[in-house]
């Protein structure tokens, strides 16, 4: 990147930064429930009141843990941690789903959630909509919600604008051993010390939010849901990923390295690719300092796509 795009990139996190702290935009949380095999979802939206949504349509899916409302939408007065909030900005209308067994979508009969079930529960969540809004959304996932987020486009890849994977924490490459599931879903109690364990760069989220992170994903999950069958996470394959791709990787992830990222960008096969690293940021950066670069790295790529 040469001293002229630095300078933009920052003039544009810097003015985007200035907007969030006069909070110049108002969004409403609203509640939709979608039937994915009959199997009833909750999918949440937020977009500017009376306005057009210029960026197009977002879909946001969560990690392995906790559900959509802690991850994207955190409210907290004197502080804008909300991604919902940080898109309708940037003029995105946005969705997030809360998948089974999550926040107050339900477990199935089962009681358990897995790979194909989850990514056929997204394509059909896309499906509907698609027709909703007459456009074809990005979709965006976090962590376990990027894998859901991948295999969904390799089996449905016409549905979906794009992709966005942020906070990748697998090697596609390795393969997932089959291992035998409890008979019955574990239904293990969440635990505070989980909600705050990915907030790990010392000064980039204040302690206030990490308790209002911790109290809101606690409230909404209490109980861990349960997945099986998690050997289907080896259909995920970089060169079956036809569609445009944004990759997001914060500095100092954890659980998203360098080295995999590396052999899985080099092996997409659509050349409307980008790989973005957040200087700074941790697994949670979409909560953290790095934040505005993380919704700015999207809308910087649905406009690059729209040229």
């Amino acid at each position: 990147m040469n001293h002229f795009m630095k300078i933009t990139s920052l003039i544009k996190i810097l003015v985007l930064s200035v907007l969030f702290s006069h909070q110049v935009f108002a969004t409403t949380l609203s509640k939709e429930i979608v039937f994915s095999a009959d199997h009833p979802m909750t999918v949440w939206h937020k977009k500017h009141e009376g306005s057009k949504a210029e960026k197009g349509v977002v879909l946001l899916l969560h990690g392995r843990t906790w559900s959509a409302l802690p991850d994207f939408d955190l409210q907290l007065v004197g502080e804008q941690l909300s991604m919902m909030d940080h898109l309708v900005a940037l003029g995105f209308d946005v969705w997030a789903l809360d998948a089974r067994g999550y926040g107050t979508t339900p477990r199935d009969e089962t009681g358990w959630n897995n790979p194909n079930k989850a990514a056929n529960d997204v394509a059909n969540v896309v499906k509907w909509l698609s027709k909703k809004t007459d456009q074809k959304p990005v979709l965006f996932g976090w962590s376990y919600g990027s894998m859901t987020a991948q295999l969904m486009v390799q089996k449905h890849p016409s549905l979906v604008k794009a992709v966005v994977l942020y906070g990748y924490p697998i090697d596609p490459e390795k393969i997932i051993a089959k291992t035998l599931s409890a008979t019955k879903p574990l239904k293990e109690q969440n635990t505070a010390k989980n909600a705050a364990s990915d907030f790990i760069v010392e000064g980039s989220i204040s302690q206030q939010a990490i308790t209002a992170y911790v109290a809101a994903s606690l409230a909404a999950d209490p109980i861990r849901a349960d997945w099986n069958y998690t050997e289907q996470w080896n259909q995920l394959s970089a060169d079956k990923v036809n569609v445009p791709l944004l990759l997001i990787q914060a500095e100092f992830d954890p659980l998203a390295k360098t080295e995999s990222h590396a052999r899985f960008f080099s092996k997409l096969p659509n050349a409307n690719k980008q790989w973005v690293v957040l200087a700074g940021g941790d697994h949670a950066a979409l909560l953290e300092t790095p934040k505005f670069k993380l919704v700015q790295s999207v809308s910087d790529f649905v406009t690059w796509l729209n040229k």
